[in-house]
């Protein structure tokens, strides 16, 4: 049987569900995709803004996909420069890992709500597939990509 590392893109941690999230305080976007294909779907909204509901939702996620790693969005201002939600998406990112014991990836998301704005009011899940497309399209962990945990 040949070695896994053999049968997997180059780039990619391993083959498998990846979920990805934009999170925000009052709620979160999920996404999904596999490392396979390199391609994301929106998945659902939840609400983030109490811990319990956020976590209750994130760990239902974890448990029904059964990823094999997490993305999570880091948002910069236009300059690159740290943006008032970087350090909570940060901290989310690693109470994700902690939490879940998956290796979580953080890519910067500056401008993944304008790539989906469609006139909903929604667009969480939607930006949440922009970041996990552009975590595969960037060569999964690498470009742009650094691994929490």
């Amino acid at each position: 049987m040949p070695e896994l590392k053999s049968q997997i893109r180059p780039g990619c941690p391993v083959q498998g569900t990846v979920l990805a999230f934009d999170y925000g305080l009052s709620r979160t976007g999920a996404a999904v995709g596999s490392t396979l294909v390199q391609s994301a779907r929106p998945l659902e909204i939840f609400s983030s803004d109490s811990n319990e509901k956020k976590w209750r939702a994130v760990l239902r996620l974890v448990s029904e996909w059964e990823p094999v790693a997490l993305v999570v969005g880091v948002p910069r201002h236009p300059d690159g420069a740290a943006h008032e939600m970087t350090a909570r998406s940060l901290r989310f990112a690693r109470q994700c890992a902690g939490r879940t014991r998956l290796p979580v990836y953080v890519v910067d998301e500056r401008y993944s709500s304008v790539v989906v704005e469609d006139g909903r009011q929604r667009i969480d899940d939607a930006s949440a597939a922009v970041i996990l497309q552009q975590w595969f399209d960037e060569g999964c962990p690498a470009n742009n990509a650094e691994q929490v945990l």
